[in-house]
């Protein structure tokens, strides 16, 4: 907690009352999946620094690299970390992070960074070797496109209502198509914000109909949309009256409101999935099989990223890319390269 005193006591308590605020404001911007594993990868420093003895902020030392590097050690062969097991260089890296951020919360300097505020010659050197003994990243096999026309098959014949398990096959069908993360298609508590009937736009024609007031019969008819394609039976928002402010994944019924979660979304994949006969080696997430649909359909891979609204090109590391589409002709293209090398030429010419 910072200790501070200035001035009138009111202008203190309105300080440290700011600072608080401020504090919490920092905290909402990162995920609480993030947070919690910040907290977790704290108190194994506070038990390695117990152990030896030591102020876990080494005030004692100057030189506070060597300590790290232990700690890192520890971390890498699983002494340390939270499951024991040999972790990723780049977990690891995540350990030293967290800890370099609970240093700088309190006021000292970051212990990796050198005076040129760069990281110390001796911490990166191992985080370049762990990488290079580390296996691959896993490749994920985004969902078959077939797994997804099921499900749409199966939605169109069931009964009026059936809504949750028509809301469900609609929601798979949107984060396909807009690559939306688990938390905007579904009605659960998370660190996304989800798309709200008020996000919804369906056109006709040149024209955009209002959802609170339009005929169901104009809905049905839509032909266009900004995150949907058609009509949602839980998006007819003035038959049951849903405000426009509730998530997309609610369903508004006449006998009450129910919610598309997360496990609903992964049971309608699976069961789709073993009824095509695949095996459950694919990764039940929408947004990556739509990723993986743009990409074998030839469009740039900063237009997927654009659409994806990834900031890095990290979700490519994960994709399984062996599709057949993406191989089936390169041996023959190779062999029909036609260049010459004369004994002269420094290049190949053709």
């Amino acid at each position: 907690m910072l200790a501070v005193r200035f001035g009138p006591l009111h202008l203190s308590t309105r300080f440290r009352n700011h600072f608080s605020i401020a504090h919490k404001t920092v905290s909402k911007g990162v995920s609480s999946g993030r947070a919690s594993s910040a907290i977790e990868h704290y108190q194994q420093w506070l038990s390695f620094t117990d152990e030896l003895g030591l102020d876990p902020f080494l005030e004692a030392f100057t030189d506070k690299v060597p300590f790290l590097q232990v700690f890192r050690q520890q971390i890498r062969e699983g002494e340390l970390a939270l499951n024991k097991d040999l972790i990723r260089a780049r977990s690891v890296e995540d350990y030293l992070w967290s800890v370099a951020q609970a240093f700088l919360a309190m006021g000292p300097e970051d212990p990796h960074l050198n005076t040129a505020g760069k990281t110390d010659f001796r911490i990166s050197p191992m985080i370049v070797a762990w990488k290079k003994e580390d296996p691959p990243a896993h490749r994920v096999k985004p969902i078959p496109i077939q797994v997804i026309q099921r499900i749409a098959f199966i939605a169109q014949s069931l009964p009026e209502a059936a809504h949750i398990l028509r809301a469900t096959a609609d929601m798979i069908i949107i984060a396909f198509f807009y690559l939306l993360r688990p938390g905007e298609y579904i009605d659960s508590p998370s660190d996304t914000t989800p798309f709200t009937f008020g996000d919804v736009q369906l056109v006709l024609g040149h024209h955009r109909l209002d959802l609170l007031t339009c005929l169901i019969a104009l809905l049905k008819e839509a032909c266009g949309g900004s995150l949907t394609f058609t009509t949602q039976r839980n998006g007819i928002t003035n038959e049951h009256n849903a405000p426009p402010h509730s998530p997309v994944a609610r369903v508004f019924t006449p006998t009450g409101v129910q919610h598309v979660t997360s496990s609903l979304i992964t049971k309608t994949l699976r069961n789709a999935v073993k009824f095509l006969g695949h095996d459950l080696g694919f990764l039940p997430e929408p947004q990556a099989a739509g990723a993986m649909a743009l990409l074998v359909s030839g469009i740039d891979t900063d237009i997927v990223q654009l659409l994806g609204r990834w900031q890095s090109d990290e979700m490519f590391r994960y994709l399984h890319l062996t599709a057949e589409p993406f191989t089936c002709d390169l041996a023959s293209r190779m062999l029909r390269a036609d260049y010459t090398m004369a004994p002269t030429q420094l290049v190949p010419c053709h």
